[in-house]
């Protein structure tokens, strides 16, 4: 018995264990905006995870993920990179030059 409860907590705590990996994808609206979605590989929701916009070293746009998963933003005329930060080890970074 004793063996039985301790297999069902080790596999209750599996999925607790298993990371999930953000995703981001995002694509410049055609009007001066770019529109990006996140969210998680385990079909999380990203809404409230942080997102920025840096140029240079510096976060120029600070935001949260809507209900939706989505963040927009002005589309800077400089370069600048897309942040989807959820915490350590869970960053994705998309160059502005691959977003179309």
């Amino acid at each position: 018995m004793k063996k039985l409860l301790l297999s069902l907590f080790f596999m209750s705590m599996a999925p607790a264990a298993l990371a999930h990996t953000p995703l981001l994808s995002c694509f410049d609206e055609g009007d001066g905006t770019v529109t990006c979605e996140g969210g998680f590989s385990d079909g999380s929701s990203a809404s409230g995870v942080f997102f920025y916009v840096e140029q240079d070293g510096k976060k120029t746009v600070e935001k949260k993920f809507d209900e939706l998963n989505t963040v927009n933003f002005a589309k800077p005329s400089d370069d600048y990179k897309a942040v989807f930060d959820a915490g350590e080890g869970h960053k994705v970074i998309i160059e502005g030059s691959k977003i179309n």
